[in-house]
């Protein structure tokens, strides 16, 4: 595939990773259910609350378990066919994998001997650089902070140079200094033409480290694109706009009578007002409030983040 078909989001030019109608079902469960998609070099965020199929979807591409219908492509090939492809894809898992008896230097040396590889010290200095854990190579990883063992997992996966690299929910119980300094780390890694997916149920962080997001609801793809696109193809939902103001109730019952306004809930700081027009929103609030004598002390449309999105996709299931 070199052109993503119809200009479809959920498909990119020029893929390292496809997804053609993938179904995996344990049992009488069904976690994927009949998803096509593509991933290519950069980050894309891969959407969705737990349990609705990210992992699986995960463990699919980088060969832990197999489809139960439908096909997956990694760089090219099939890996069924060419199992050794899987070289070119580096994993981080949910789980803590690390070994705390181990130190860091003796832990990604052991990644590097799994992987056979030539210079197997020039490989582990490298990411040990990679990830800034140069300084405490030597110590034990049962020493580590959180955030400091989730960027030694990073190097393990990191230490054969692949082309493809998975990170199922990597900000997990971080910090926040720790998550800055990952999402940084994801950012050069994409920047450097690696395929990174990012997998979170965590709406703000998705939508902090990348540029592209797919979401899944229910083993199903739900959306796919850019936030913005996301929301500009979700023409006929009305936009959420945060409102705090002194005397909500009053101006709640003024707003309703405003053609363009769809709805309004009164919160304990003000109004969250549904309407289909953000703008014209603007321009009949203040005359409205100033009726009521009512203090407006902030306007801020909600659906510029991920969280009005991703209410919208489960909600409307």
């Amino acid at each position: 595939m070199n052109v993503a078909p119809n200009n479809d989001p959920a498909f990119v030019a020029d893929p390292t990773v496809v997804v053609d109608g993938v179904t995996k079902w344990f049992g009488q469960k069904v976690a994927v259910s009949e998803l096509s998609c593509s991933f290519g070099p950069g980050i894309t965020g891969l959407l969705g609350p737990n349990g609705a199929g990210k992992t699986t979807l995960l463990r699919m591409l980088t060969g832990l378990i197999r489809p139960s219908e439908g096909s997956i492509s990694l760089l090219g090939e099939q890996p069924r066919l060419k199992p050794q492809v899987y070289r070119g894809v580096g994993l981080v898992p949910e789980e803590n994998s690390t070994y705390p008896n181990m130190t860091a230097r003796s832990y990604l040396a052991y990644a590097a001997q799994l992987n056979d590889l030539e210079d197997p010290k020039a490989a582990v200095d490298r990411v040990l650089e990679t990830v800034q854990l140069t300084d405490v190579a030597d110590r034990k990883l049962g020493g580590f902070s959180k955030g400091m063992r989730q960027r030694t997992k990073v190097a393990a996966a990191l230490v054969h140079d692949p082309r493809v690299l998975v990170l199922d929910e990597p900000l997990n119980g971080t910090d926040p200094v720790q998550r800055v300094r990952l999402i940084d780390l994801f950012r050069r890694l994409g920047s450097d033409g690696r395929t990174v997916i990012v997998s979170s149920h965590i709406l703000e962080e998705v939508e902090r480290v990348s540029d592209r997001v797919i979401a899944i609801v229910d083993g199903r793809l739900a959306a796919a694109g850019d936030v913005g696109a996301i929301r500009r193809a979700m023409a006929d939902i009305p936009y959420r706009v945060r409102v705090d103001v002194d005397r909500g109730r009053d101006l709640a019952a003024a707003l309703l009578t405003d053609s363009i306004v769809h709805g309004v809930q009164v919160t304990d700081r003000g109004l969250v007002v549904e309407t289909e027009d953000v703008t014209q929103l603007g321009v009949d609030l203040l005359p409205l409030a100033k009726d009521v004598d009512a203090r407006v002390t902030m306007f801020r449309p909600e659906d510029a983040s991920l969280e009005s999105v991703f209410r919208y996709l489960v909600d409307s299931r």
